[in-house]
């Protein structure tokens, strides 16, 4: 008992000091030379209209108690939110910020249903370095695309629910034709159950996203696309530059590894270096080490 209170203690320790260190970097990269001008200007205005809507409804908030005034300074901060997104620009700045985060929490939200439901605690990965699944990093930036603008027209919530089921159900078909169609692979499969509308859709799974979708839009995006905010230094724009080439070289190289595979599986040998190098490095034993819901050729279950 005194073992597992020293070990929560210390896991707290270290979640906190983890904070405080993303908190410092994020300070110090907004603390960089200015971007021009141009740049500038819309994120200066968008928090000036955010901090004057904030200080407005604080001050009628001051005026109420007990848990009216909680609710009021809840509800002075949505404002400010809200005031924020309707002022700010979104571009590819926050979209490989948020292709960035949802890559790692999709992976995340995965693993803990897979754990929940089936057990399992098998690596889910779909990349070969960091713990990654772009096929959520790719639903964030498309919900939040399109459901930015739906925001922006008070688009209702059943609309929302529709836009949702329907970018999911659309990347889950779009990437498992893709894997089977170019490596003969599989890494999931709906066939199993008795509403499977295709190998790789669901009715149950449609909904999941449609919920899902209703969550990150009233919910998850606005917060979050607060915190990101716009760049105002050079050090912001350059991490998130860095940021996405290393997502890029990631999936380049998951893809050569994936290739390489099935070319292995067929007989065809290495035509050059670079291929040498991945069949060496990245050889059917760390395919199936690293990616274990994968099945590649010969692996996959007869149909």
């Amino acid at each position: 008992m005194l073992f597992t209170l020293l070990l929560l203690v210390l896991l707290a320790e270290i979640a906190r000091g983890f904070v405080r260190v993303v908190v410092y970097f994020s300070e110090w990269l907004q603390r960089g030379r200015s971007v021009d001008e141009d740049a500038l200007e819309p994120a200066v205005r968008a928090m000036v209209e955010s901090d004057d809507a904030l200080e407005r409804e604080m001050a009628r908030a001051a005026g109420k108690r007990g848990l009216a005034r909680v609710f009021a300074r809840w509800q002075a901060a949505g404002e400010a939110v809200d005031e924020y997104l309707d002022n700010m620009r979104l571009g590819w700045y926050q979209v490989i910020i948020i292709f960035f985060i949802g890559c790692m929490a999709g992976l995340l939200l995965e693993e803990i249903w897979m754990l929940a439901t089936a057990g399992l605690t098998e690596n889910r990965v779909g990349l070969v370095w960091g713990p990654f699944s772009p096929l959520y990093g790719t639903g964030a930036v498309l919900l939040t695309v399109l459901c930015f603008q739906m925001r922006r027209h008070n688009a209702r919530t059943w609309q929302v629910f529709l836009t949702s089921a329907a970018i999911g159900g659309g990347l889950e078909q779009v990437t498992g034709w893709a894997m089977e169609t170019l490596f003969n692979a599989e890494s999931w499969t709906y066939l199993y159950l008795p509403d499977h509308i295709t190998q790789w859709v669901a009715w149950r799974f449609l909904f999941f996203w449609g919920l899902l979708g209703i969550a990150w839009t009233r919910l998850v995006m606005p917060r979050l696309l607060y915190q990101i905010g716009m760049p105002t230094s050079r050090r912001q724009v350059l991490f998130v530059t860095l940021v996405a080439i290393y997502l890029v070289a990631d999936i380049g190289m998951t893809l050569a590894c994936f290739n390489r595979k099935t070319a292995r599986d067929a007989g065809v040998p290495a035509a050059n270096a670079f291929e040498q190098w991945v069949d060496t490095n990245y050889s059917d034993e760390f395919i199936s080490g690293r990616f274990e819901n994968l099945k590649i050729g010969d692996e996959r279950d007869p149909k």
